[in-house]
Parts: C-alpha cells; structure tokens; sequence
C-alpha cells in the first residue's frame, strides 16, 4: 500500500523568528501541481531583488480570485528539486526559488481577503502570515484509496505490453490519461478523473 504522510502537525507554523512570503503561482504551473504530486514547488525566472531565504515561511496562492493553495517553507535549491513540474526526472534548475510543501489545498483552494499581490514574492509580516495560514483549520482526515489505470496494450508478449504501457504512460500522463479512484472497500464509488477532476467516461450519458 503505498501512502505519502503530511509533512505539519497541525494548521500554523508557530516559528515567529523567520521571515514570511506570499507566492503567487501562474496559472498554468498551479494546473500542474495538481496533475502530480510534488513535495517541492520549484520556481525559476523569478527578480532576485526579493528573495526568500532558506527557513522562512511560504503562503503559495493564485489569482483571478485570490485563493491560497498550500504553505511551504523555503529550502536550499538542491533539496531535491526539479525543474519540470512534470517530469520527475528533470534536472534541478540553478538559482530557482524551492518551497518544501507543508500543507496543501489544490484541490479545494481557500478565498483570500485582500488586495492583489504587485509582484510574484511578496514579503508578509506576521500578523498576515498567521491569517492566511489559519484560513486552513486543522489538515483534515486521511483515508485510503484505491487508483488503477488500464490500457488496452497490443503485444506480441506481457512483458512488451507492458513496456508499451509504461511507454504510454510517461507520453500521455495525467493529461489525457484517465485515472480510476475509489474509496478502499467501496470500488462499485469508482469515479474516472482527467486533468485532477472527476470525467465522466461512459459515452451513454453524455447523450
């Protein structure tokens, strides 16, 4: 069974000594944090004028709405980051900006008051920090799921088509994939998502 553990305890980061940061991710790269899971946010291109140091604190957010997507803290650049977002085997950039991920809420981003960032990073004082962060509650329930993704594969054996499939899954990815997930002990709750949402795959209904 495999089972990726939350990296926080609890909602904030009681640590007041380091600094704190506002992230705004384009859209296209928050897209991406939500096809694959990531346990780092790699950021390159970013002015150096500003530039968070390892320790401190980071509110990751997107905008049209503001929303908060996920708190990180600022690691050293080759703590294991990689440059594509979607491809784990890329190589790290030089001089990126790398947030380790504490808490994340892609899925269900959180609405934030407040006027529009006027840069990429922005610096936060405390009191904002705490705000944002405590918008989160407490991280909510894990539970186990069950996900599956099968491919009709032509092959002259099962070990090409399997090496067929691994080759349609590293071209297609969860792009144009559809994945199969349902609650462990429930499969008949199986519901398809494509692009990290739920996608209807029964052609009848669409009807």
């Amino acid at each position: 069974m495999t089972d990726i553990e939350p990296r926080t305890s609890g909602t904030t980061d009681g640590d007041t000594a380091t600094g704190a940061w506002a992230v705004l991710l384009p859209a296209e790269r928050f897209e991406a944090e939500r096809l694959v899971h990531h346990d780092v946010l790699e950021l390159t291109g970013l002015p150096r004028a500003s530039r968070p140091q390892p320790g401190d604190r980071v509110a990751v957010l997107v905008d049209e709405p503001l929303r908060l997507v996920a708190l990180g803290r600022v690691a050293s650049a080759d703590a294991g980051a990689r440059e594509d977002p979607d491809d784990p085997l890329s190589d790290p950039a030089v001089g990126a900006l790398v947030v380790t991920y504490t808490r994340r809420v892609l899925d269900e981003p959180v609405p934030v008051d407040g006027p529009v960032l006027d840069g990429p990073v922005v610096a936060l004082d405390a009191a904002r920090w705490r705000s944002l962060a405590d918008r989160l509650g407490p991280p909510p329930t894990r539970s186990t799921w069950l996900v599956s993704l099968d491919l009709p594969i032509e092959a002259t054996s099962r070990a090409e088509a399997v090496r067929i499939f691994w080759s349609y899954v590293q071209e297609l990815g969860p792009r144009e994939l559809p994945a199969f997930v349902s609650p462990y002990g429930d499969e008949l709750a199986m519901q398809a998502f494509v692009l990290g949402v739920e996608a209807n795959q029964d052609p009848e209904e669409d009807d």
